[in-house]
């Protein structure tokens, strides 16, 4: 997924300081990469709202993993490594959070979300990054920098192909011995295998056994995913471009795209009761192989190769949504079972599982002497979640007939829950300028105590030792 958006915003020739996330990058999470970032979440909320009865899932996950980075998260960069926040970003980031979180508390105020509220939120964000970009811009204008190089404090980070050097998963990493004295041409089968390959010999012999058991359990997940998914990898010389397998994913891709979207329901559609959907895929689709095969080379990607980065990215995104309907299905089993309100599921497993991502990036950042970039993230990333989240997932389930989507909250949980978001956002919003930007281990502790006092009155609302008096 990511390396794909990567690749779209190379060929569309534009700039990583505008159109991708990237660590050396001030507008941190706004545009392309926020998406990929924020998939996880977003992609649940759109899922969780397309069906009234798992909305509270969506509102539990949106305002659960927000109160999760900016507290949790948050606190535990500043207990890592005691730093001084980006006032101007901090201050910014904060407000249009507080912004989000108001109008959805607005939204469940009323039970119902319109068609203009569903776009009032994607038109949030769109000014969001608007601000973004034009207070970046007027910054460096003021500095004569322009979009320059990353400052002294923001590093630079290591391309995929430097990350695969150091972490071992080509021949490359064994040595010189390894490589092939002489340039050969391989043939088509044999780059089939090798690309298709998810286990590495000389690795896999190095490894202890738990690291291979974890292994054999994936690999019949990677092996899907490198069957259906192209990546186009910017950093690689030959682009990543496997043509006998590029050639299969022209076929795979697509086929995988209708046979998820919907759960197959658009797929399965029979073209006037005879013809299915997925046949008339199949067969397009093999043609366009045989022809890309017979006109192409194993050596040199085509200059069309960049459409396979588009091809990925529609592919990932299908896996992706595919994954975040069948959590939902569980999660709302569970509920069912344990007669839990699917809030609460929400905020607890659904928000840790979508958020484990950031807290492990964020907190790996500050301990390598970033803290102030991973403390950025905290609050600026998480602005994409809920307004895209929200304003997408209702927006998808509107149709022509009804342009009203009813959000009645199902318990008092709901509304703990904003108001426990929307008061931490209120006390860094003034514990932090208070400090002069200076936050060390006292703040990281109460915000962590802030989020465990916020969670044990969330569960004994939700087995009703805490309830409104009839």
């Amino acid at each position: 997924f990511c390396p794909n958006l990567s690749a779209i915003s190379t060929n569309l020739k534009l700039s990583h300081n505008v159109a991708v996330f990237s660590l050396t990058s001030p507008l941190h999470g706004v545009t392309f990469l926020a998406l990929g970032n924020g998939a996880p979440d977003v992609f649940s909320a759109v899922v969780a709202f397309s069906d009234p009865r798992t909305a509270g899932l969506a509102i539990g996950a949106v305002f659960g993993a927000g109160g999760l980075v900016t507290t949790v998260v948050a606190g535990g960069i500043a207990l890592v490594k005691p730093f001084t926040a980006a006032s101007r970003p901090f201050l910014r980031d904060v407000i249009f959070y507080m912004v989000a979180v108001f109008l959805t508390f607005m939204v469940l105020y009323f039970g119902r979300i319109t068609l203009g509220e569903a776009l009032g939120y994607l038109g949030l964000y769109i000014f969001y990054v608007f601000t973004v970009v034009l207070c970046t811009w007027i910054h460096r204008r003021q500095r004569g920098e322009g979009f320059a190089p990353p400052r002294p404090w923001e590093p630079e980070m290591p391309t995929d192909a430097e990350e695969q050097e150091s972490t071992g998963t080509n021949s490359g990493d064994y040595g010189e011995e390894y490589q092939p004295l002489l340039p050969t041409q391989e043939t088509s089968l044999r780059i089939l295998t090798a690309a298709l390959s998810p286990l590495d010999y000389r690795k896999w012999r190095r490894k202890p056994w738990y690291w291979r058991l974890f292994k054999v359990l994936k690999v019949p997940v990677e092996l899907v995913l490198l069957l259906t998914v192209p990546v186009v990898d910017p950093d690689k010389d030959d682009l990543n471009w496997k043509r006998p397998l590029n050639c299969l994913h022209i076929l795979t891709s697509p086929l995988l795209c209708v046979l998820t979207l919907k759960s197959g329901t658009y797929g399965l559609y029979q073209i006037q009761g005879i013809f299915p959907v997925w046949a008339l895929v199949t067969l397009v689709g093999s043609v366009l192989a045989i022809i890309t095969f017979i006109t192409t080379s194993n050596e040199e990607p085509p200059k069309y190769h960049c459409v396979f980065a588009f091809l990925g990215f529609l592919a990932s995104a299908m896996w992706i949504n595919a994954a975040a309907t069948e959590l939902v299905n569980i999660l709302r089993t569970l509920g069912v079972i344990f007669q839990l309100s699917n809030t609460v599921l929400g905020l607890t497993l659904l928000a840790w599982g979508n958020s484990i991502g950031d807290t492990f990036s964020d907190l790996t950042m500050a301990r390598q002497g970033y803290p102030r970039m991973a403390f950025s993230a905290c609050f600026g990333g998480i602005i994409f979640n809920i307004l895209v989240g929200v304003g997408l997932g209702c927006l998808l389930q509107m149709t022509s007939s009804q342009l009203v989507v009813k959000l009645e909250p199902d318990s008092l949980l709901v509304w703990i829950l904003a108001g426990a978001l929307g008061l931490s956002l209120v006390f860094s919003f003034v514990s932090v300028p208070a400090q002069c930007f200076q936050l060390g281990k006292a703040y990281g502790v109460c915000l962590i105590l802030y989020y465990l006092a916020f969670l044990c009155v969330a569960l004994l609302t939700e087995f009703r030792v805490i309830r409104l008096p009839a």
